[in-house]
């Protein structure tokens, strides 16, 4: 049975945040990817659109998603659901913020500036 202890995961940062991979189909799993999103405190995100959908758990802290242009405050326990070809940005708060994340493997996102990123923690 495959478990991924605290401290197991593969740590990546980009644009300010760090991603912390524990499932993807390099750790074994065959459709799924997750992993720990902490994002600094005052932290302006990138906008970017995603090809598959997402589920962000707030862990802890509070963070600003605005999906198509609309942003909502969410914090601790909030689920937020982004759908496929959505504009997503996330913006931490005063005390920054942790989510877990979860997508189907093979995720891409597209910045604003045109740059093609196939997320290194999905895979």
């Amino acid at each position: 049975m495959p478990v991924f202890r605290e401290g197991s995961a593969t740590l990546f940062e980009m644009h300010g945040s760090q991603f912390h991979a524990y499932a993807n189909p390099t750790r074994g799993s065959q459709e799924l990817s997750a992993w720990r999103l902490n994002v600094p405190p005052n932290q302006a995100g990138a906008a970017h659109r995603v090809s598959k959908e997402e589920v962000f758990l707030v862990l802890s802290g509070m963070m600003t998603v605005t999906i198509d242009g609309e942003p909502v405050d969410v914090s601790a326990g909030d689920v937020v659901l982004v759908h496929a070809g959505s504009e997503l940005r996330i913006d931490s708060g005063l005390t920054g913020c942790r989510a877990w994340v979860t997508t189907s493997s093979g995720i891409e996102v597209v910045t604003v500036d045109g740059a093609r990123i196939i997320p290194p923690w999905t895979n």
